[in-house]
């Protein structure tokens, strides 16, 4: 029977942590899952070592009894299963005595073939009785996507239909999401191995960028110009606001580069119905151009008063 090092399988330290392990499984079993790969027979074997190596390695008491015997598996359990097995009427073969290690030799087990490794099926119960086999349930592989949205779009809440391998899913959109913001779609993954579960979607939204409006999280930010002589003597403008035109008053005497804050009329916070953040205007004093004779005298007029 054939040692399997789990660790270099997953390509970690003996020392890795649990969330090393997931981490290495998880990077693995995508590269190497039967859905990418569906012609593929090594990719298909490498993608069962890779779930049997995680299958041991992340349940503590697994892991504790491969740690245990290592290698030298084969003389001290190999003996207490054949035992556990002759007891329970079980088919069992190819073993003899005198071997160094307490006179035990093991050959083989009363197994067929497979899809798991020896180490495995000895070790951690694959065989069931009568001489079949256990199989074992894999969750299936997650799927990732990104959607594209204008900021118009991310601040109304509403229904998208997007494909994920060949397969059409509706999902309503909250109003309010953020670029690289991340959802979950449970189930809605790769389909799982010998009735596991289904992995999950995870949808990753991108905002583009708008030309009106510069979003801060819930704040909106936006250049408004005005002309010269609005800003001298002030008046009434229009402006625009994701909700549609507003009009709005300039003092007289307004300095260029002066902010102003527009209450309520920003971006809706994600998931909390009827909460805005702020518009925040910067005026732009546009200088007049092509100006008559009679224009500049009087400018010279005022430059000298």
């Amino acid at each position: 029977m054939a040692f399997v090092d789990y660790y270099k399988v997953l390509g970690i330290d003996k020392t890795a942590s649990e969330k090393d392990i997931k981490n290495a499984y998880r990077k693995l079993a995508r590269k190497y899952h039967p859905d990418l790969n569906p012609n593929d027979q090594e990719a298909n074997k490498k993608f069962q070592e890779i779930n049997e190596a995680n299958e041991v390695l992340t349940d503590p008491e697994k892991r504790k009894k491969y740690d245990q015997y290592g290698e030298n598996w084969q003389h001290a359990e190999a003996y207490e299963q054949a035992r556990q097995q002759q007891q329970q009427g079980r088919a069992y073969s190819g073993y003899s005595g005198g071997g160094s290690d307490g006179g035990f030799n093991f050959e083989s087990f009363n197994n067929e073939g497979g899809d798991f490794s020896d180490f495995f099926q000895s070790m951690f119960g694959g065989a069931g009785g009568g001489g079949g086999r256990r199989q074992a349930r894999y969750r299936g592989q997650d799927f990732n996507a990104e959607l594209q949205l204008s900021l118009q779009d991310a601040a109304t809440t509403h229904k998208q239909t997007l494909t994920v391998n060949g397969k059409n899913i509706r999902i309503t959109i909250p109003a309010g999401v953020e670029n690289g913001q991340t959802i979950k779609i449970a189930s809605h993954g790769g389909a799982g191995v010998n009735n596991g579960p289904n992995g999950d979607l995870y949808i990753t939204f991108i905002i583009t960028d708008d030309p009106r409006f510069k979003r801060s999280g819930n704040d909106l930010l936006a250049t408004q110009k005005i002309d010269l002589y609005t800003a001298v003597l002030g008046g009434e403008i229009t402006v625009d606001t994701l909700t549609g035109q507003v009009k709005l008053n300039v003092k007289p005497e307004t300095q260029n580069g002066t902010k102003i804050k527009l209450k309520g009329k920003g971006f809706p916070v994600y998931k909390k119905e009827g909460e805005f953040g702020d518009l925040y205007l910067t005026y732009d004093v546009q200088i007049p151009t092509n100006l008559t004779e009679q224009q500049k005298e009087l400018f010279k007029q005022l430059a000298n008063s």
